[in-house]
């Protein structure tokens, strides 16, 4: 089967931190560009960090500059979301994405939650 499967998220107080992972089964990763977006209950969804595959292009969320970062692990085919400084308005569920060509995989999303 061709997936991506998440993990990492929960809850967490205010200036906590986290590190989301994105695993793929049955392709390789570092072929495809990624992303990470993510959606609150009624909200739209909106990307957090994108980056191609070559890493040459990156775009990051002005509200998470600064706080959150991306990096893959080849080895074991999966991609990172390093979460710091995290603020309650970064409460939402968190999806990864891959693209290559016409395939367009997305993860089943992981919860994060920031409240004291």
């Amino acid at each position: 089967q061709l997936q991506l499967v998440e993990s990492g998220g929960g809850l967490v107080q205010p200036g906590g931190s986290l590190r989301l992972s994105c695993t793929a089964s049955g392709f390789s990763l570092d072929r495809y560009a990624i992303g990470w977006f993510r959606q609150a209950p009624g909200k739209e969804r909106e990307g957090v960090v994108c980056i191609n595959n070559s890493d040459t292009d990156t775009r990051i969320a002005e509200s998470v500059k600064g706080r959150f970062s991306f990096s893959r692990d080849n080895a074991k085919n999966t991609v990172f979301l390093e979460m710091n400084s995290l603020k309650p308005e970064d409460t939402a569920v968190y999806y990864c994405n891959a693209k290559r060509g016409l395939a367009n995989f997305w993860g089943q999303g992981t919860q994060v939650t920031v409240s004291s």
